[in-house]
């Protein structure tokens, strides 16, 4: 039985490592959260920061693993490409996962390549070299940490009195200590999931999003199809970047946003597997890929079919972004699965503690509809999200509303 490693034991990570499990691998799981969710799945699981490199590779080696793999999370991503170096196992590049990891490096090798078109971008990790920079930035701009995720500390800045407070928080948000300032771009935001498999990148959807209303622009859920006339165009965007980037194996998610004149301009890049559901429900509902299959039998080196096709479903996710609040009480989620004909996964129980909605990892879980119109599909997220919200006995009764 081959042994392979999964770093993160998240929420999100739990469901490729029952996936593993059922696959018949021997599965192992590392993360710093002693209570995570994840390693009631797995063979076998340690408390392991999955930042830490070397112990992260002191454990693997120890464990003479077949395979790595992270997913849905970016903290894991250099952890795993460095195991994967060490041990001559398949994986993304050491020195690209580098790259991928900071924004700012990022974003440098997609403007000398020409592959969107955001024209301004600046890292800062002193506030006094602020004074240089606030006079060349034309407003608005984006500011967000240079290795951050899940949208936390990103902020929309339209003058250069606002700049310091936003730059003192993405890098106070960031382990590197660097916050990224580029051009903020006005345009609707699609999500691109990717497969870079034998050199070659395979766009395997782009998928429509919901936002939260400024400054947070945070996730609310996904759908698919897109819905987007431009798709074509989006893909051709999306394989220049990983092409550019150098990025040689595995999952690549991607954040864009399409103006109304149909300028495509890339957000942000992982080189992991969509979060938010969108490796482990959202692909395969609506492509009809065994997508965590592929992952996990790519990272043990077997070979893969990466084929997708139309299958007439559209899907829509909701984050669970509910009222802020103590649990006191939980309604019968059960009864509202039957009455809406959703999925809900989520994390709630009595005495859990809502937090208020700036970001996706304020999320307490989430609703997946299928139907084959897109409308009964969001009406069906939209009504079981409310239900849930509305359901819940709070020790307060602060609003929340998005």
């Amino acid at each position: 039985m081959k042994k392979i490693l999964i770093i993160g034991a998240g929420f999100l990570q739990s469901f490729v490592i029952k996936k593993a499990k059922d696959m018949g691998y021997h599965t192992i799981t590392l993360d710093k959260n002693p209570n995570s969710s994840g390693f009631e799945y797995a063979d076998e699981y340690d408390v392991v920061d999955i930042v830490d490199q070397e112990a992260c590779l002191k454990y693997a080696l120890s464990k003479n693993i077949d395979a790595v793999m992270t997913a849905a999370t970016d903290y894991g991503v250099l952890s795993t490409a460095y195991i994967a170096q060490q041990m001559n196992l398949p994986g993304l590049d050491y020195e690209v996962a580098k790259v991928i990891k900071n924004k700012f490096m990022v974003r440098r090798v997609l403007f000398e390549n020409n592959v969107d078109d955001v024209s301004q971008y600046y890292e800062v990790s002193d506030i006094e070299a602020l004074n240089d920079i606030s006079k060349k930035i034309h407003f608005p701009v984006m500011i967000k940490p240079c290795d951050g995720s899940g949208s936390k500390a990103a902020r929309r800045v339209n003058s250069t009195m606002e700049l310091k407070s936003a730059c003192e928080e993405a890098i106070k948000s960031s382990i590197i200590g660097k916050a990224l300032i580029e051009d903020f771009i006005e345009g609707k935001e699609y999500g691109v999931e990717s497969f870079v498999y034998n050199g070659e990148a395979h766009v395997l959807g782009v998928m429509g999003k919901y936002m939260t209303n400024p400054p947070n622009y945070a996730e609310l859920g996904h759908c698919i199809p897109s819905q987007l006339g431009i798709e074509e165009k989006v893909k051709e965007v999306v394989k220049n970047a990983i092409n550019a980037l150098g990025i040689n194996f595995g999952a690549v998610n991607m954040d864009v946003l399409v103006t109304k004149d149909n300028r495509v301009c890339i957000v942000d890049i992982g080189a992991r597997m969509g979060g938010n559901l969108i490796g482990s429900h959202i692909i395969p509902i609506g492509t009809g890929m065994d997508y965590m299959a592929s992952l996990i039998q790519a990272a043990v080196g077997d070979s893969i079919d990466l084929k997708t096709q139309n299958l007439g479903r559209n899907v829509v996710t909701r984050l669970l972004a509910l009222e802020s609040g103590k649990v006191v009480n939980l309604p019968n989620l059960d009864e509202i699965h039957e009455k809406c004909h959703v999925d809900i996964y989520h994390q709630l129980k009595v005495g859990s503690v809502i937090r208020e909605y700036q970001n996706n990892l304020d999320g307490c879980g989430y609703v997946v509809s299928v139907s084959n119109d897109i409308r009964e599909a969001v009406r069906q997220a939209e009504e079981a999200k409310k239900l849930i919200d509305i359901g819940i006995i709070r020790e307060n009764n602060r609003k929340q509303s998005f």
